[in-house]
This record gives structure tokens, C-alpha cells and sequence, in this order.
């Protein structure tokens, strides 16, 4: 079939002479097949061109967002050590609370909480993008576990001063009025006889008729008057905690009622054994 020839016959004008061209039937096909082959590299160098310009612009976008990514995580980088720093003090809030109301500490190792991070593919190579956000999430999974623990390390604390907050309400922890010390307590010069006795209180002077207050929450066990302690109220605050308040010259209070810290329950006075204006002020 290929050694065939393929007569072409061609007619000129009416004064021309016909002529006979005889080409290989091959070289016919094999013209066609260049023809076709050349127009269809020629489609596809168009669109590999086009395919190149548009990965071109791709690429710059991928490239101009992935430079903003690494910016974003510098600063998210910050961001999170500035949280660790406030996590530090925190913590030395938390252990300063401890010590004060003598509650246990924690050891230093389970605030660590170590655990295992994410893992970049074996044999794979990681971009700075890709590093920097595993090195984010790493920090970011360690802080929301060390907040939540120490949340919950601050609820036990929460529950222990909530435990003992009534004692706390009931511990007499204020001045009892304002004024001077005139006397403290112990060995004191009796201002009468001039000898040495056992001072039980302080004795804090300051005009008659200055306000005195309970110095905790508790019971009001006793009003009257005591003696050379003149008009005396005594109050009972629990927990073995007892306050005596004494030379008054007038009770706001009635034995019984209940009282809050810093409620006014008399007013100073001098009576009783006294020289002057003050409170004798007395914790048992």
C-alpha cells in the first residue's frame, strides 16, 4: 500500500496545457501526519506558556502569603511569651496564698505536665512556615494544659479559704477604736498605788464618746458592768476567741445579739477604774 502513488491532475485555464504530478501515497500521509503534529505542539506550547504565567502569578501569592503566615507566627510567638510571663506570676501569686494560709504546696515537677508534641513526617522537608506553626502549637498546646491546671489549683485554694473564711470572720483582726496607746500589755505601773501589776489589754485613749467597734463576727456573752472595769462588754467570737472591751460609757449592744466586725457596740467612756477617756481592749 505505501509503495502506491497518488495522481494528482492539474487543470489550468482554458489555453493551458494539463499536467500530472504523481506523489508517494506516504508522502501525502506524511504530510498530513506534520501538518497535524505542528499544529497540535503548537496548541500545546500555547497552553504550557499560559499554564507557566498563571503558576508564575500562583507561586508569588503562595510565597507573598506564606511571608505573612511566618509574620503572623513571630508575633503569636510573642504574644504567648508575654502570657507565659503573666502565668509566671500567677503562680508565684498561687504559692504566696499557699504559704500564707499554710496550705500544702505543689511539687514543681507535676506543674510540668510533660507530654509528647507534634512531629513533623520522617524524611519530609519542612518549610520555616511549616516549623514555626508546629513550634506555635506546641506553645499554645502547653499553656491551655498549664492554665487548666493551675485553674484547678486555684479552685483548691478557693475551697480552702472558703473553709476557713469563718474563721477567718471570727479571728479579732482590727483596732477596736482610734486613738493612742496609753498603755500596753504586761508588767505595768498601776497609776493609783504605783506599783507593778499584770496588764491584761492596751489601754487606747482618745475623746469620751468615741465609737468602739466588735473586731470580729461573734456573740455578744456579756454587757454590764465589772468592777473596776466599769461598763464592759465581752464577745464571744468562737473558735476559742474571746474580746473584752471595758471602761464604756454607754452599750449600743444587748447581750446575745449577734455582731459583724467593725459594727459599733458602745462608746468610750471612763468608768470604772479608770483616770480618763480610753478603751480597755482585751483578746482571749
Amino acid at each position: 500500500m505505501w509503495k502506491k502513488k497518488l495522481t494528482l491532475m492539474l487543470i489550468p485555464g482554458s489555453k493551458g496545457v494539463l499536467k500530472q504530478v504523481r506523489l508517494p501515497i506516504i508522502l501525502v500521509y506524511g504530510s498530513i501526519a506534520a501538518v497535524l503534529v505542528l499544529l497540535f505542539a503548537s496548541f500545546y506550547l500555547s497552553s504550557q506558556l499560559f499554564s507557566d504565567k498563571v503558576s508564575s502569578k500562583e507561586l508569588e501569592k503562595l510565597r507573598s502569603e506564606n511571608q505573612a503566615l511566618m509574620e503572623k507566627y513571630e508575633k503569636m510567638r510573642w504574644y504567648l511569651a508575654e502570657v507565659e510571663d503573666r502565668y509566671d506570676d500567677l503562680v508565684e501569686k498561687e504559692k504566696k496564698l499557699r504559704a500564707l494560709f499554710d496550705l500544702p504546696e505543689i511539687d514543681p515537677q507535676e506543674r510540668q505536665l510533660g507530654i509528647g508534641g507534634p512531629q513533623p513526617n520522617s524524611g519530609e522537608i519542612q518549610s520555616e512556615a511549616w516549623e514555626k506553626a508546629l513550634a506555635t502549637e506546641a506553645d499554645v498546646d502547653k499553656l491551655l494544659r498549664i492554665s487548666e491546671f493551675e485553674l484547678e489549683k486555684y479552685a483548691e485554694v478557693e475551697t480552702s479559704l472558703l473553709n476557713i473564711s469563718d474563721r477567718l470572720a471570727h479571728t479579732p483582726s482590727i483596732w477596736p477604736t482610734t486613738g493612742w496607746v496609753s498603755r500596753g500589755f504586761g508588767m505595768k505601773y498601776d497609776p493609783f498605788t504605783g506599783m507593778k501589776q499584770m496588764h491584761r489589754g492596751i489601754d487606747i485613749a482618745n475623746h469620751n464618746g468615741t465609737p468602739v467597734v466588735a473586731t470580729a463576727d461573734g456573740r455578744v456573752k456579756r454587757v454590764g458592768r465589772n468592777g473596776g472595769m466599769g461598763k464592759t462588754i465581752v464577745i464571744d467570737h468562737g473558735y476559742g476567741f474571746v474580746t473584752r472591751y471595758a471602761h464604756l460609757s454607754e452599750f449600743k449592744v444587748k447581750r446575745g445579739q449577734r455582731v459583724k466586725r467593725g459594727e459599733i457596740i458602745g462608746l468610750m467612756g471612763s468608768t470604772g477604774y479608770s483616770t480618763g477617756p480610753h478603751l480597755h481592749y482585751e483578746v482571749l
